[in-house]
């Protein structure tokens, strides 16, 4: 595990308890889909993970050792720890986007030159190369989204952390957007993104984890989870149509019990087309 999360516990000043007693492990160079409706305690999760807050109780692990918060340890942790936060605006700051993703390198000690290159490999990485000279203020809500995701890519952390990747993207951007994600898992990052979204959680994450109440009810292997209507039922989610589909076909005798289930719209549609 490259981070776990263990009995963490946090309330707002207003009383609000966002995490009660939330325990969470994210594997190395794997796909973790953290899945539960607005208000669940996602995005104070991610902000525990990075260590942006500290739990009233509980700790966080990074490699299997407590997690400190001292200055030069926080430092170190959020080089390798990545927050992308939901509102890319949030985040953007730079006249230029190019300028934008290559502040993080900068400010982490890298030479000028040695910036620029971290720069255009993250910007090559997101296929926003074109874009570097252009001011941020004039991009497109996908294109700063990805700009967002770039300036943090570009410190080349060992976990990346998307809070609600898709929010505000049509059905084209969410599925360009995590193709490329796909491929930095590929090359070795660890990816952990959350969402209320089971569709895109069964189709893009390894693992999952459904949220309820500041807890986590359960996680594990994504396909095997979203099958179970009890617990998705907990966590106020719909089963995906594409289990859906694959789950009628296995009780129906058209697919062995043991097939494979269809974990996107096109597999499912494949498989219709062979049950007809």
């Amino acid at each position: 595990m490259i981070l776990e999360a263990c009995g963490l516990e946090y309330s707002y000043p207003d009383g609000t308890c966002a995490l009660a007693g939330l325990d969470l492990q994210v594997g190395r160079a794997k796909r973790l889909a953290i899945l539960g409706p607005n208000g669940s305690g996602k995005t104070t999760l991610f902000l525990h993970l990075n260590g942006t807050l500290k739990p009233m109780a509980g700790q966080v692990m990074l490699d299997a050792k407590a997690a400190a918060y001292d200055r030069a340890a926080l430092t170190a942790w959020r080089r390798r720890v990545g927050l992308v936060l939901q509102d890319p605006d949030d985040q953007l700051f730079a006249p230029t986007v190019g300028e934008d993703v290559g502040y993080g390198p900068l400010q982490a000690g890298q030479s000028r030159a040695e910036a620029l290159a971290s720069a255009n490999w993250a910007m090559e990485a997101l296929r926003i190369a074109d874009l570097a000279s252009r001011p941020t203020h004039a991009l497109s809500y996908g294109q700063k989204k990805r700009a967002a995701i770039a300036g943090v890519v570009a410190m080349r952390p060992e976990a990346l952390l998307l809070d609600e990747p898709s929010a505000g993207l049509d059905a084209h951007g969410v599925s360009h957007l995590m193709a490329l994600l796909d491929h930095l898992v590929e090359g070795g990052m660890t990816l952990v993104f959350s969402t209320h979204d089971a569709e895109l959680a069964l189709a893009h994450a390894d693992q999952a984890a459904l949220f309820h109440q500041g807890r986590v009810l359960a996680q594990g292997e994504t396909t095997h989870l979203l099958c179970d209507e009890d617990l998705l039922k907990k966590a106020h989610l719909k089963r995906p149509w594409a289990l859906e589909v694959g789950l009628r076909a296995r009780q129906n005798g058209l697919i062995a019990s043991d097939a494979p289930l269809p974990t996107n719209r096109k597999d499912a549609l494949a498989l219709l087309d062979r049950m007809t």
